[in-house]
């Protein structure tokens, strides 16, 4: 294949595959990393016999892209900013090409939070991987430099070296000059509001691995926490409207008989379920049978899925439904909300909502499946007694997280509340969300009654707990 026919070639050219470029050589594409149709694609790929790192332009802004990126791997490397060499390049009419070093071995520190984001925080594990984003990050400050797209797995660790990479997000200030505490600070935002917001509270400590490297002796702690709040928020934003658009994360498709969302790298694990949903539910082990929702486990080819029909029961319960957001929907929404604010709840993988001449009929969410036992069966031994602490107490951070980020369940029963790797999951979101305003103290003390009369109010598990989960004001 000719570079140029890349923009035509979809969102997953077979692999392996080579790729000829303008100036008569080649390039033997192993695995792609990352693909903006019709513009960016990034591959794993073998150039003169050597592994390498290649980013390939097409479409009319390719040289721009291309000399962008280029010149923030100058930047890097005039910094010292440790960054993959750039081995080769060009440009045609056809597009452009970049080179770099493959750096063998090496993770992205965003792959290593997620094997420990779930301890508690700051556990030494934590410390480590942020510790040495913090490090990275004072090193370009202490430059003047700063990477406009900052996140977690743009630094590669390899063992014994961070790498920054993505240098077409490099920004600078003044070269060669601390950059300015404003400037620093919204930089540091980004990388703190990717972690949950539970982190929060260990932002002045993770600091001193910052203001080892003298970066800026500026920052302020205060500030910095506003920034985060406000870079989170943005970020959740961003993410949401991504929900119904078909994009890199998520396919979705519409027409008049109605919706589907899937996210991308379950699209083709899914296909089949997808056809024909009432058919899995039928064929799969069902865990509810009720007349507005219809639940069943289903396998697939490596694991276990659970799918939720949400049942149209007449022509009167319809009327109510048609002109809303689905209950599917809500809970799509809400599921991934969660996800991103890391409070537990199985990952929503599909959305289907079935439409005629536009309005909304019967619907179904497809989401991974979570084993676990309800806080019902969980601490049934415990009536009298005390609970492991550790489950006592990731029930209180749980509701820490609830009241943090104003989120309401709606119907916090114990049998949506199950204990998995450690953490307490939220299920059955249909009437969750976040409640603005002063209706919280209301609502979230609803919710902690709710959980409350799962057991008797004279009962020692009930006082604990009682005495355990937090209160709000109301």
């Amino acid at each position: 294949m000719k570079l140029g026919e890349l923009a035509a070639a979809g969102r997953h050219p077979a692999v392996p595959l080579d790729v000829e470029l303008p100036d008569g050589g080649s390039l033997q594409v192993e695995q792609w990393l990352r693909i903006l149709p019709g513009q960016r694609y990034v591959a794993r790929a073998r150039h003169a016999g050597r592994a390498v790192l290649a980013k390939l332009y097409v479409g009319a802004k390719a040289r721009r892209h291309a000399a962008r990126e280029r010149e923030g791997v100058r930047l890097l490397r005039e910094a010292e900013v440790p960054t993959p060499a750039l081995l080769a390049e060009g440009d045609g009419e056809a597009g452009a090409w970049l080179l770099f070093e493959f750096i063998e071995q090496a993770e992205g520190l965003g792959t290593a939070w997620t094997r420990v984001e779930h301890q508690a925080p700051l556990s030494p594990a934590q410390e480590r991987v942020l510790g040495r984003a913090l490090a990275a990050i004072a090193q370009m400050h202490a430059k003047g430099l700063w990477q406009g797209d900052l996140h977690l797995d743009n630094l590669l660790w390899d063992g014994c070296q961070l790498w920054l990479i993505d240098g077409a997000a490099i920004e600078a200030e003044q070269v060669g000059q601390l950059l300015g505490a404003e400037r620093a600070e919204e930089n540091l935002a980004l990388c703190f509001a990717q972690l949950p917001g539970r982190f929060d509270d260990a932002v002045e400590p993770l600091l001193r691995h910052y203001r080892a490297a003298d970066a800026s002796s500026e920052i302020s702690p205060v500030r910095l926490r506003q920034r985060i709040v406000a870079a989170r928020r943005k970020r959740l934003e961003h993410y949401l409207k991504k929900l119904g658009r078909d994009c890199t994360a998520f396919h979705v498709r519409r027409d008049p008989g109605g919706l589907e969302a899937v996210q991308r790298d379950q699209a083709q694990r899914l296909a089949a379920l997808l056809a024909d949903p009432d058919a899995a539910i039928a064929r799969g082990v069902s865990l509810k049978d009720g007349g507005s929702a219809t639940v069943a486990r289903v396998a697939i080819d490596d694991g276990w899925v659970v799918i939720k029909r949400y049942n149209i029961k007449g022509v009167a319960h319809w009327l109510k439904r048609f002109w809303r957001p689905t209950r599917a929907w809500h809970s799509w929404v809400e599921g991934h909300r969660l996800n991103f604010l890391g409070i537990a709840s199985p990952r929503p993988l599909a959305v289907i909502e079935r439409r005629w001449l536009g309005l909304r009929g019967r619907s179904y969410l497809i989401t991974d499946y979570a084993p676990g036992e309800d806080i019902i069966t969980r601490f049934g031994p415990y009536l009298d007694e005390r609970p492991p602490e550790p489950e006592v107490e990731a029930l209180r951070q749980l509701f820490d997280d609830l009241q943090r980020e104003r989120f309401v369940h709606g119907d916090l029963k114990g049998t949506n509340l199950l204990w998995q790797a450690g953490r307490w999951a939220l299920i059955d979101l249909d009437a969750a969300g976040v409640c603005p305003g002063s209706r919280f103290a209301e609502a979230h003390a609803r919710d902690r009654a709710r959980l409350l009369r799962n057991w008797p109010a004279d009962s020692a598990l009930h006082r604990l707990l009682d005495s355990r989960l937090p209160r709000l004001e109301r």
